[in-house]
């Protein structure tokens, strides 16, 4: 059997439970993927966007909903090194891209304040205008469900609101276009169980300013800040990060000082007198 087809064939058999069902279960539970739909899978060379691939891969051919696919690596500027690994990841894996160029890192090296928001935004308008000459209507990107997690919890301790990363977002700027996310329920610790069980090597933070990351790198960032946070709070309770998970879709609107909709505030105080 050829390596990519034993790499399949894992998701399918040994992670079927952990990835693909949870997969699947996203997929059907947010309506991500519709028939006839034309999805571009953003592949940025790292462990989660390669998976996603995969499921996409095998939801197309084992799944009842006709769409289809294109996966498209953009080069922001990446050195040869990290350029190849994604060329040979692709290979292995039997992922058909297509890449594109821009100069996001060479634009980004000239900025001293806030370069990672600025790459960020860029990266997305670079997508969302691929995408459209695609002819696509969604964007798939791999965030998984350790990144809401991460996302909410960076939101209130340092936004000061609750807020979440969405499974699904309509774009503001490019109308018609859809941004999902399928990997939303999969755990970060299957994901990495799926590499290793496979023996697989992704590039996992491939910025010019900090190319030596590796996928095990202790970044002080203030994503790894929660990662370590999640990890020591699972310790007391094992069940913490589906409790804060599960807590965005049980909100009880009696017992909150606050909320927005849009450009509209309301206040516990608005109906206060009336209950």
């Amino acid at each position: 059997m050829e390596r990519y087809k034993e790499i399949e064939r894992s998701i399918i058999k040994k992670y079927r439970k952990s990835i693909w069902g949870r997969f699947i279960r996203a997929v059907k539970d947010y309506e991500l993927i519709k028939e006839n739909d034309k999805i571009m899978v953003c592949i940025s060379g790292g462990k989660d966007s390669f998976l996603l691939a995969k499921c996409i891969q095998e939801l197309q051919r084992h799944g009842k909903i006709h769409f289809e696919a294109r996966y498209v690596v953009m080069n922001p500027g990446y050195n040869e090194l990290n350029l190849n690994l994604i060329i040979e990841n692709a290979k292995t894996l039997n992922v058909p891209i297509e890449i594109f160029e821009s100069n996001i890192f060479d634009v980004v090296s000239t900025i001293d304040k806030s370069p990672c928001y600025l790459c960020a935004r860029m990266r997305r308008g670079y997508l969302y205008s691929k995408a459209k000459n695609l002819g696509c209507n969604k964007i798939a990107l791999g965030h998984h469900f350790d990144d809401v997690i991460e996302t909410t919890l960076l939101s209130m301790f340092y936004g000061s609101e609750i807020k979440t990363m969405m499974p699904k977002l309509h774009s503001e700027n490019f109308p018609g276009l859809e941004l999902i996310r399928p990997l939303y329920l999969v755990k970060e610790e299957d994901i990495l169980s799926f590499i290793r069980s496979n023996e697989l090597t992704f590039i996992n933070c491939a910025c010019r300013f900090t190319e030596n990351c590796s996928i095990e790198d202790n970044s002080t960032s203030k994503r790894e800040e929660m990662k370590r946070l999640i990890k020591n709070m699972r310790k007391i309770n094992k069940n913490i990060d589906y409790n804060i998970f599960k807590s965005l879709d049980n909100i009880n609107l009696d017992c909150v000082l606050g909320y927005h909709k849009g450009n509209k505030k309301y206040s516990f105080l608005d109906d206060y007198e009336n209950n």
